[in-house]
């Protein structure tokens, strides 16, 4: 699939969908041009509606190394310019609030998105696996919510996504020290759904899983991926009012009566999405 970037490369193959971060000589370090581009690739993504899965992989020795310093630390430490401090502070805000979107471009995709994590996730790399709904690692992974050690307040979704995730023990934990934790440890604690050896069984546990999910009822997987992101904030019968009112909607599919045919039929059942 052509989507021009420079530091992104989007595949698809069937129904799955791939996003690399493909920067290896940067160890995938997210600049400017990665919260420009996150966007769009997930527009693109949302475009074609043959795609039922996402997977988010890196190119090269590590996932992201987290927020490119050589190119942003610069902007803690420039001197002042003629701006008064009241238009510096609003024009930092607004790019805050921009790579912020960029993440949650990320999270408010209709499809599945799984993150295939190998080397260095750090920084805003746990930022843009903690918008995706589920995530697998290569044994040699190593996590870090790491703004604390370079003087930050971790601003890019970690510590709003995290402990519906992980829980806020471990979120404080991770955030207060900015410590590194291995492939184990994110496995005990529910950061990472499962731990492959090696980066090449990752990649290929990751097109496993995204197949089984695409071999499902399109409609009936970004349904519940809808109704379990409105939980968030309902309480139980507000939950269950609105689940009622999407199947009340969308129960009524061609996917429905090809599945109770493929029963019938003792087949596979074969989704259209209709």
């Amino acid at each position: 699939m052509e989507f021009p970037s420079d530091v992104l490369t989007l595949d698809v193959d069937a129904h799955v969908a791939t996003l690399w971060l493909d920067r290896e000589e940067a160890r995938n370090a997210m600049g400017g041009a990665l919260w420009r581009d996150l966007p769009l690739a997930a527009a693109a993504v949302s475009s074609v509606k043959d795609i039922r899965v996402l997977i988010i992989a890196a190119k090269g020795p590590h996932f992201s190394v987290g927020l490119d310093l050589k190119e942003f630390g610069g902007g803690f430490t420039s001197p002042a310019t003629s701006k008064s401090r009241a238009a510096s502070n609003a024009q930092s805000y607004a790019g805050v609030r921009a790579m912020q979107a960029s993440v949650t471009s990320i999270a408010d995709l209709a499809v599945p998105v799984i993150a295939a994590i190998h080397g260095y996730c750090i920084g805003g790399g746990v930022d843009l696996v903690s918008a995706c709904d589920l995530r697998l690692c290569a044994s040699d992974a190593k996590f870090s919510v790491r703004e604390t050690k370079v003087a930050i307040v971790a601003d890019l979704g970690s510590l709003q996504r995290l402990p519906k995730i992980i829980g806020a023990g471990h979120v404080a934990e991770l955030a207060y020290t900015g410590k590194d934790i291995d492939a184990a440890r994110a496995l005990a604690i529910g950061l990472v759904n499962a731990v492959f050896d090696t980066r090449d069984d990752l990649l290929a546990g990751a097109r496993e899983l995204a197949s089984e999910i695409a071999r499902n009822s399109p409609l009936a997987v970004q349904g519940t991926k809808a109704v379990l992101a409105a939980n968030d904030g309902r309480s139980v019968d507000d939950g269950l009012e609105f689940v009622a009112r999407w199947n009340t909607m969308y129960l009524q599919s061609n996917d429905l009566r090809e599945a109770m045919t493929a029963f019938v039929e003792k087949r596979p059942p074969v989704f259209h999405g209709d």
